[in-house]
């Protein structure tokens, strides 16, 4: 039976791996000629609407990446188990992404950059340790739960929040929306890792960002999202830039991608722009994960990362 490959960029590499890994499955690429009655797998990222139809051996549907807020809402979507890319290759990338940041902003590192170009030499007295500084998760799951305890690995003072009850050893995670401010409020740099959802569109927002702590070291809250551009709302990150509301901000996305040429974001002295890059899925990694998840099916065994459709993730 066929793995099916539907994706918005280069699929060769995708192919070439599926093929080494996957032996027994022919592979077959969305635009070339292939049997849809034999596509019992698709392996995907952001599929034209109408493209997954009229599959009717298909099991399964692999989403190439974190996030899975590409499927939700397809047009015709099949209904079979999604499966999210879960493995430690991504989960790693985007610690190190999330750790990078942080210690940036906690060694000041934007304004020793500023500093060299200018030729000047003005060290700190007493720069802040991590210890000082209160980071908060938002989205406590697989990424960041490895991101949470990575920052407190370096001493940062860490806690979470989800959106539903969670237990999570050795942290303190906030949950739903009577938990949010309380999380808020304690939290000098807000790290976002929530997948995109009704719920959470829009949610980075001014109204939230005026319930970030005001005394922390770093001089006012910081911003990270590295989840979905839908989260945030870029306007009221300017404002509170531009207003003191938050002290800096990285964004790896962004509600229109790739970002528009005239976005002032990237020009914004206290705004550091990366191109959607910080968890980057290799296709290596991400396609022996597949081939993983489809072996334990046809063993009898069930999918692992399964996503719920009620929540979206």
């Amino acid at each position: 039976m066929t793995l099916l490959v539907a994706l918005t960029w280069d699929p060769k590499p995708w192919v070439e791996r599926f093929r080494l890994y996957l032996p027994e499955h022919p592979v077959a690429v969305l635009g070339e000629a292939f049997d849809r009655s034999r596509v019992r797998y698709v392996a995907t990222w952001g599929p034209k609407p109408g493209s997954l139809s009229d599959l009717p051996a298909l099991e399964a549907i692999f989403s190439l990446g974190a996030g899975v807020d590409h499927l939700m809402g397809y047009p015709g979507l099949p209904d079979v188990p999604i499966v999210r890319v879960a493995q430690d290759d991504l989960t790693n990338r985007m610690s190190e992404y999330v750790v990078l940041h942080c210690l940036m902003y906690l060694r000041d590192q934007r304004r020793y950059d500023a500093d060299q170009r200018a030729r000047r030499w003005e060290p700190d007295k007493a720069p802040p340790i991590a210890g000082d500084v209160r980071v908060g998760v938002m989205g406590f799951g697989v990424l960041g739960q490895d991101a949470a305890r990575k920052l407190k690995a370096m001493g940062f003072d860490v806690a979470g929040w989800s959106r539903t009850p969670k237990s999570v050893e050795g942290f303190e995670v906030y949950s739903g929306e009577d938990g949010l401010e309380r999380f808020l409020a304690r939290t000098g740099i807000l790290v976002s890792l929530l997948p995109l959802t009704p719920e959470t569109r829009g949610i980075l927002n001014a109204s939230l960002f005026a319930k970030l702590a005001r005394d922390g070291r770093l001089g006012g809250p910081i911003l990270i999202n590295a989840g979905r551009g839908g989260l945030q709302v870029e306007a009221d990150i300017l404002a509170a830039l531009d207003g003191g509301v938050l002290r800096a901000a990285t964004l790896d996305v962004f509600e229109v991608e790739p970002l528009p040429q005239d976005s002032p974001l990237w020009s914004h002295p206290r705004v550091t722009v990366t191109p959607h890059n910080s968890a980057v899925s290799d296709p290596d990694m991400t396609a022996l994960y597949v081939a993983k998840q489809i072996r334990r099916h046809e063993a009898g065994e069930p999918f692992q990362n399964v996503v719920d459709r009620t929540r979206g993730y």
